[in-house]
């Protein structure tokens, strides 16, 4: 495997374990439907959070919360809402970013909540 995605799962890893930390509840990595993938899906108090991660080694280019497009976004819509289907849920959803950005030797972690209202 490539080492960007090594760190990619390990951004992952490190994104569950951030969040159980601040209280959500891990139901779901990983979550496929047709060409969509969510990363993390949790609960949190009342609320269903689809948690997309984005690890970048450097921000050169972008900021790693920068690289989800419009396209990402309609298929997490997608996805999510088979998932609802799936596990008769009724409940209010919430998009957030993780963003991990590792340069040298700093690892930084930010959660942008209900993320794509700011898109």
């Amino acid at each position: 495997m490539a080492t960007h995605n090594d760190f990619g799962e390990k951004g992952e890893q490190l994104a569950s374990d951030y969040l159980v930390k601040k209280g959500y509840q891990i139901l779901e990595r990983n979550y496929r439907f047709q060409k969509a993938e969510i990363d993390i899906i949790a609960k949190y108090q009342n609320m269903l959070c689809v948690i997309e991660v984005k690890t970048r080694s450097t921000d050169v280019f972008q900021n790693p919360e920068d690289a989800i497009t419009q396209k990402k976004i309609k298929l997490l819509v997608k996805a999510i809402n088979n998932y609802i289907n799936e596990n008769d849920l009724d409940t209010e959803v919430r998009f957030d970013i993780i963003s991990i950005l590792k340069n040298r030797q700093s690892l930084s972690i930010q959660h942008f909540e209900d993320a794509f209202y700011h898109f």
